[in-house]
């Protein structure tokens, strides 16, 4: 395998779920445990993305690669040795559904080197804003929202990385009808699967290009879904063939009993949470597939997320960005104040048309897109497991 894994990552002192660049998963957690209620069987079929064939829609691609592609970003740092492309790519044209993507080609062996397409989670979150600009992309915002450093940990050292906002209505992504807003994890990966047939039309370089798809938190879920869906489709489709060779997902939210029995015992092996609280959790809730929350259980879990107050939910050891300061740094090295950087530099209308984006108001989550996800299946190991008997690698690291 091409990819050298072990840089696959540089999250210092990950907790449970998810990097640092995703805001509403408490939120998110509360709306799952209100849905959770009531029994929810989910089958094998459910959790997988469907076994039947629409041809997709391919567009045009004549002049957009060379449309998309980045002169230079504003304030990057001298040095920038590699080619960056941005734009949109329609996956509906009745809906006028599109999807904004990033590519960070290689500074060397780029004509080589694997394609790796990252996508962030949520449901809802940006996979240019967190995944690229906070996590592995070749850049880091600095503190005056305005210029750029490099990112010494970037994917993009030893693959061509694809940063793919989705669905429409995360970050840049958009559609002209507002009903698309309302979605869920088999139209993502429809939607993800369109996109990357009519990018491979605007890059055919990457047809043949050795594929990964990796990602955190909710991509637990795409990843795989996606993986899977493409996997049919190559057998089916006398469309473009995508060479698929292996998914990573990291901090994955993959099986609800195992996410939320992992969250609470987190909480209490780091004195987070009341012994009491814990043992109410443990005595109250019953997590499995099926099982009605009672009120009792309910309870206990806003007890513990209360405990947990504003400590930040993905590097506890941080301080707070309002009181973080030179004098109290982060023991992991991380910024908290970060996500404000990257929300001041993607809103700025210069920096939106270097990346050929639409005006928008750009935002780190999507609060609409989480709290109106339509469907959440229980689990999404039964589409790891069929994953690993393809054939291609799998690979889930926290």
């Amino acid at each position: 395998m091409k990819i050298a894994f072990h840089l696959f990552v540089h999250c210092s002192l990950l907790v449970f779920v998810s990097c640092y660049g995703y805001d509403p998963l408490e939120n998110a957690l509360k709306i799952q445990r209100s849905k959770r209620t009531i029994p929810n069987h989910v089958t094998k079929e459910d959790a997988t993305v469907g076994n039947s064939y629409t041809p997709v829609y391919v567009g045009p691609k004549d002049g957009l690669k060379e449309a998309d592609k980045i002169s230079e970003l504003p304030g990057q740092p001298a040095g920038t040795d590699f080619d960056q492309y941005s734009g949109y790519v329609t996956v509906d044209p009745s809906h006028g559904r599109a999807l904004f993507y990033y590519l960070a080609e290689s500074p060397v062996n780029s004509s080589t080197n694997p394609l790796v397409l990252w996508l962030n989670g949520g449901p809802g979150c940006s996979s240019f804003g967190n995944g690229a600009m906070m996590e592995l992309g070749p850049f880091r915002v600095n503190a005056d929202n305005t210029t750029l450093s490099h990112n010494k940990y970037a994917w993009n050292k030893v693959a061509n990385v694809l940063f793919l906002e989705s669905p429409a209505g995360v970050g840049y992504s958009y559609s002209n009808t507002s009903s698309d807003y309302i979605t869920d994890d088999v139209q993502t990966a429809k939607d993800s699967y369109t996109f990357l047939i009519n990018w491979l039309e605007r890059f055919p370089e990457y047809k043949t290009r050795d594929f990964y798809i990796a990602g955190e938190s909710y991509a637990g879920h795409y990843v795989p879904q996606l993986a899977q869906l493409i996997l049919q489709n190559n057998k089916i489709t006398n469309q473009t063939v995508i060479n698929l060779k292996g998914i990573a997902i990291g901090n994955a939210y993959v099986d609800d009993e195992t996410t939320y029995t992992g969250i609470y015992d987190y909480f209490w092996t780091h004195a987070i949470i009341s012994d009491e609280i814990h043992e109410g959790i443990i005595f109250h809730c019953n997590f499995s597939e099926g099982a009605t929350r009672t009120d009792a259980c309910n309870d206990y879990q806003n007890q513990a997320f209360a405990a947990k107050s504003n400590i930040y939910f993905y590097d506890i050891y941080t301080p707070l960005c309002s009181s973080f300061s030179k004098s109290t740094p982060s023991i992991s090295g991380f910024d908290p104040c970060t996500e404000n950087y990257v929300h001041g530099y993607l809103n700025t209308p210069v920096v939106q048309l270097s990346l050929h984006a639409k005006p928008v108001q750009w935002e780190s989550c999507s609060d609409f897109i989480n709290s109106h996800w339509k469907d959440i299946p229980f689990t999404v190991l039964p589409v790891i497991q069929d994953l690993m008997a393809s054939g291609i690698s799998v690979w889930i690291y926290r």
